[in-house]
């Protein structure tokens, strides 16, 4: 979820998103689940060599992402979708990134706009006996930083 973050010098220079995925979805993660799994996998017993993959529980557009944003930050956001790998990229890392990087982010990039079926697991809801944090309960918390231009 945090990922948003990296949105905020175009919505602060001219009020969009880059959207390098188009229909592809994802599940983002609040960076407290991550916590609450981490502190429980390293201080709970029965965890030793064990490996958790960990989503959200709510897969997104980008578009969809954004629209849940701007309501919660109160402003319009517009979508804009890249038309070269160098925008993808700085949708990123606005001032650029290392060519070996930059590959990545682009074939990452490639990666996530060809599933639109999105990839979730169910580890959050197993590990913790409760739903992971939603996406639009993030917005929420971090809704002044969005609405800043």
């Amino acid at each position: 979820m945090t990922n948003a973050f990296d949105w905020l010098p175009t919505i602060r220079q001219a009020g969009y998103v880059l959207d390098p995925v188009g229909p592809g979805r994802y599940a983002p993660i609040d960076p407290a689940d991550i916590a609450a799994v981490a502190a429980l996998a390293l201080t709970g017993d029965g965890h030793q060599g064990q490996e958790y993959v960990i989503t959200g529980e709510e897969l997104f557009t980008i578009t969809e992402q954004v629209k849940t944003l701007a309501e919660a930050a109160g402003r319009d956001i517009a979508i804009r979708p890249v038309t070269t790998a160098e925008e993808a990229v700085a949708s990123r890392f606005p001032n650029g990134a290392p060519p070996a990087l930059a590959e990545a982010i682009i074939e990452g990039f490639h990666l996530m706009r060809a599933d639109t079926a999105g990839f979730r697991t169910d580890t959050v809801e197993r590990l913790l006996g409760r739903k992971p944090r939603t996406f639009a309960d993030w917005c929420a918390r971090n809704a002044d930083a969005f609405r800043t231009t």
